[in-house]
């Protein structure tokens, strides 16, 4: 990939809007670029990894895996997004999983330039406390859904969140692509035939539709 490409590439990323040109082109030779097939484990919970990520193209799913083997989803990001601040900032192992769930390109940045962008680049630090910003708020949301929810409308919050995050225009959101039951079961801790018997009526009743 040319060095023109890459700088474009991280034109696009949240975090680092603000900064110059010749700022982006000094930090994408500082990443290490990579591409992955869906399906491919990006980052393992508890490995001792601390370099921060910035998703250039495609998606990926961020997941935690209980002691019982059970996956729960926690959240799911896109071109433009990064992850793994939390282990750059305080240098303890990962959190959770990261998973890809289609082709992606991801840069990877050091943990040392990462923290001189930190104390040298003030539209970078700022950027950063918006996101560390809205993950807490986001966490927060969705302990109080579990704790004063049962799954019905936990199901149905989760579906609002995604319709949020999706747009919504008259009214109407496009969820794309369909996320599976089971999915939405691991976000909302249920199990998928909850997610499919809850979501019966809504279709029935033309509030929600599913087109191929």
């Amino acid at each position: 990939m040319e060095a023109t490409d890459k700088r474009g590439m991280l034109r696009g990323i949240a975090m680092l809007r603000g900064l110059t040109d010749a700022e982006l082109a000094e930090l994408s030779g500082a990443c290490r670029w990579r591409d992955y097939d869906a399906g491919a484990m990006v980052l393992d919970q508890d490995s001792d990894s601390q370099d921060v990520f910035f998703i250039a193209a495609g998606r990926v799913r961020v997941t935690i895996y209980a002691e019982s083997g059970r996956e729960v989803a926690f959240r799911d990001l896109a071109e433009g997004a990064s992850f793994g601040e939390l282990s750059a900032i305080d240098g303890q192992p990962r959190s959770a999983s990261v998973v890809a769930l289609t082709r992606v390109s991801l840069a990877r940045l050091p943990r040392d330039r990462f923290w001189a962008l930190v104390h040298g680049k003030p539209p970078f630090a700022e950027n950063l406390l918006r996101n560390l910003t809205g993950l807490v708020r986001s966490l927060t949301e969705r302990v109080l859904d579990y704790s004063t929810l049962g799954v019905q409308n936990r199901i149905q919050a989760e579906l609002v969140r995604m319709a949020r995050d999706a747009g919504v225009a008259g009214n109407r959101a496009v969820i794309a692509p369909i996320p599976r039951h089971a999915d939405i079961a691991s976000r909302v801790s249920t199990n998928r035939e909850a997610v499919t018997r809850e979501l019966s009526q809504p279709a029935a009743q033309g509030v929600v539709e599913r087109q191929a």
